[in-house]
C-alpha cells in the first residue's frame, strides 16, 4: 500500500475492543477471544513496523478490568505474560521496541519480571515503538504526573509558574513520544474508556464496526488513508 509520506501518522493508538463478543459469536469462552486477539495484535504490530510507523499504543488491560470475572482476569494475565516472554525472544530480531504504560507494581512478580526482561531486551531497537497499556488508567496517569510535579515544586526543583503542558507531558508514561495522531477503536463502541485522555486531545478518531480479532492489515491501511484525507487544524481556522 502506498501512503502519502508527508502525511504518514507518527503514532497510532488502538482500543482493541470486541474480543469477548467475537468469542461469544463463535460459542467460545472469553479466553479464546483474547487468544485470537493476541494473534491479531502480533500481526498488526509486525505490519506497522513494516510500513514504517514509528509508534503504536494498544490498550491491553485497564485499571477497571480487574472488576471482570476472576477466571477471565487470570487467563488474560497468563496470556499477556506468555505474550511478553515470547516477544522478548523475537521482538529484538524484528527490531521492535516494547514499552509498558501503566502501574506494573500491582501485577504479579512473574509478570513484572517478564515486563522488565522484554523492555530491556528491546530497548535499543530502532523500529516501531510498541507501547502496551497494561494496568493503565488515564486519570490515574494524570494523578501520578501531578504528584511527581508537586514533589518537584516542594523540593524547589521546579517553580510553580513554570508548569507547562510540556512539563506535564514529560511526567506521563509516554514521555519522549509524540501524541497519537490517530485513535482507532474496534467493535463499534464510541468512547475512550479512560485511555490516554491527555495525549488524545487533538487526535483524529476512527471507530470501526468490526471486532478486534477480525481486524486485518487492510483495515490499518484504510485507517491511515482515512486519516490522510482529514485536515488537522489544532484549533486554528
Amino acid at each position: 500500500m502506498k501512503f502519502k509520506e508527508e502525511d504518514m501518522p507518527k503514532h497510532i493508538a488502538i482500543i482493541m475492543d470486541g474480543n469477548r463478543r467475537w468469542a461469544k459469536k463463535q460459542g467460545k469462552p472469553a479466553s479464546y477471544g483474547h487468544k485470537e486477539g493476541a494473534k491479531t495484535l502480533e500481526k498488526i504490530v509486525r505490519y506497522a513496523n513494516k510500513i514504517g510507523l514509528k509508534h503504536i499504543t494498544v490498550y491491553a488491560f485497564s485499571t477497571e478490568n480487574w472488576k471482570r470475572a476472576e477466571d477471565e482476569v487470570k487467563a488474560l494475565m497468563l496470556l499477556l505474560q506468555n505474550y511478553l516472554d515470547d516477544y522478548s525472544k523475537r521482538a529484538d530480531t524484528e527490531n521492535i521496541r516494547v514499552k509498558i504504560l501503566g502501574d506494573i507494581t500491582a501485577l504479579s512478580d512473574g509478570m513484572q519480571k517478564s515486563i522488565k526482561k522484554c523492555m530491556e531486551r528491546t530497548k535499543d531497537n530502532t523500529g516501531v515503538t510498541f507501547n502496551i497499556a497494561l494496568n493503565y488508567g488515564g486519570r490515574d496517569e494524570i494523578i501520578r504526573a501531578i504528584k511527581k510535579i508537586a514533589e518537584d515544586v516542594k523540593e524547589n526543583k521546579l517553580d510553580i509558574n513554570n508548569i507547562t503542558e510540556e512539563v506535564v507531558s514529560n511526567n506521563l508514561y509516554t514521555n519522549g513520544q509524540p501524541d497519537p495522531d490517530l485513535l482507532i477503536r474496534t467493535s463499534g463502541e464510541l468512547r475512550l474508556s479512560n485511555f490516554l485522555p491527555w495525549q488524545l486531545v487533538y487526535s483524529e478518531f476512527l471507530f470501526i464496526d468490526k471486532n478486534w480479532p477480525d481486524f486485518e492489515e487492510e483495515d490499518l491501511d484504510n485507517a491511515i488513508i482515512e486519516y490522510q484525507k482529514r485536515t488537522r487544524k489544532f484549533g486554528a481556522n
